[in-house]
């Protein structure tokens, strides 16, 4: 299996490039493949599901919580989305000149934005979504139900561990700095 292959490669070739240096192959081998695992599957939705909506994975997903969660504020969207405020308001933009998210001011606090899905989004998600969730069943399908939960599980400790101890670990490795502010890949204007 080529992925396979690729990865005991890597796992060697930064082994020896730290020469004498011990590396946790096994904690390496598992974030490398939640990574690809999460590649793969994106591309694969995008690519099937996703691609007759033109809809990234991205505005997938914050079109999902709203209609799960209904209208919500905006921090709590990103929040649950995995994204920044930034990425959503482009995303919710996107999302409501398409015509399936509506943005509104909140009724007591005007520096504050709800997002809800419209009729159109509402009906969009019921169409769409139990096709998104046929391709989750293929691209599980190696795995028995049992299986399935175990990986879901796993998955969740690992989530765990980074929301309940991440920030300690980082003010740890950056000695109680704050991290440096992250740039968009853009160049500062002249």
């Amino acid at each position: 299996m080529p992925g396979q292959r690729s990865i005991t490669e890597a796992e060697k070739l930064a082994q020896a490039k730290l020469g004498g240096v011990p590396v946790r192959r096994e904690q390496m081998a598992a974030v490398a493949n939640i990574y690809r695992a999460a590649s793969a599957v994106r591309q694969h939705l995008e690519n099937s599901v996703l691609r007759d909506s033109d809809l990234t994975w991205t505005a997938f997903v914050v079109l999902w919580v709203v209609w799960v969660w209904g209208e919500s504020e905006t921090r709590h969207v990103a929040e649950e989305a995995g994204i920044s405020k930034g990425t959503l308001t482009g995303v919710s933009r996107t999302l409501e000149s398409r015509g399936l998210l509506r943005r509104t001011g909140h009724p007591t606090d005007g520096r504050l934005v709800l997002l809800a899905a419209t009729d159109k989004g509402e009906e969009f998600m019921g169409r769409v979504f139990p096709a998104f969730n046929e391709e989750e069943a293929f691209v599980t399908s190696r795995l028995s139900g049992e299986e399935c939960r175990d990986l879901a599980g796993l998955l969740r400790q690992v989530v765990l561990q980074v929301e309940e101890h991440g920030e300690a670990r980082r003010r740890l490795l950056l000695d109680g700095a704050p991290p440096t502010p992250r740039r968009s890949g853009r160049r500062p204007k002249a």
